[in-house]
């Protein structure tokens, strides 16, 4: 069973926090710290407590975003540590994924957090610590909607036409995916976007980028390195997709 700890400076968040992680049949144990100066104390009694002693913390739920000492800040002091718990990000800003996983975080939670997500983070947590994994309840799985993607920012849910995408570009175990009227950042990796997608007019380019053909305004060739311009925004093309874009760029009607 984890035994974690949440970090939050907002108490009715952490408090939230805290009963869902006590719900969850894989925790066995998950208390509070309101501010990452109190969690790395609990860490440290922890550390010295063993990993099989009564303080033990597998895994640590971090806000980021904090007074004084942020969830970043700690999550580098984590790294130095000999046998460092999990962390998982909890936070209501999607800017700071690349860092996160950069961190080797084991997941990314967006705010306000709701319980199935909470508990795909949990598992990953599970898993990654080897404990033995007690099945969540149940979630109903529906298949995707062909044509839009479903993000979620600030507790509103919108449905992203896929017409609408420009390009989308690969952020660790995320999908940034940019339209005209802004961005929105996916768990889903590129891979799998790539694949599902191809049929519709994307192509990959770069490890890092998946363009729409139809959104393509201009290919550039300067001295031998080959770029797109999508909107305002150019990209480049790898050599080994290159030949491949030119040839679809010249049968697009």
């Amino acid at each position: 069973m984890l035994r974690a700890l949440a970090v939050d400076d907002e108490r009715p968040t952490l408090e939230e926090l805290v009963y869902l992680l006590n719900a969850d049949p894989r925790v066995g144990t998950a208390e509070g710290a309101s501010d990452a100066t109190e969690a790395l104390r609990r860490i440290n009694r922890a550390l010295e407590s063993g990993p099989d002693g009564p303080d033990a913390i597998d895994v640590v739920f971090l806000d980021i975003q904090m007074p004084g000492l942020d969830g970043l800040d700690l999550a580098r002091l984590l790294t130095g540590f000999a046998r460092p718990p999990l962390v998982v990000f909890v936070t209501a800003h999607e800017d700071f994924a690349v860092q996160a996983f950069d961190l080797k975080a084991v997941d990314y939670v967006l705010k306000p957090v709701r319980r199935e997500r909470l508990a795909e983070a949990v598992r990953r947590a599970a898993e990654r610590r080897g404990t033995a994994v007690v099945p969540a309840p149940r979630i109903p799985v529906h298949e995707p909607d062909p044509d839009h993607v479903t993000v979620e920012l600030g507790g509103v849910t919108r449905f992203v036409p896929v017409d609408e995408i420009t390009h989308v570009e690969a952020q660790g175990d995320y999908a940034r995916l940019h339209t005209d009227r802004g961005s929105h950042l996916v768990r889903i990796p590129l891979s799998t976007l790539e694949e599902r997608w191809r049929a519709r007019g994307f192509v990959r380019i770069h490890r890092r980028h998946l363009v729409a053909l139809r959104h393509i305004g201009e290919l550039r060739l300067d001295a031998g390195s080959v770029s797109v311009l999508v909107g305002t925004e150019e990209l480049q093309v790898s050599r080994r997709h290159a030949r491949e874009l030119r040839d679809l760029l010249m049968r697009r009607p």
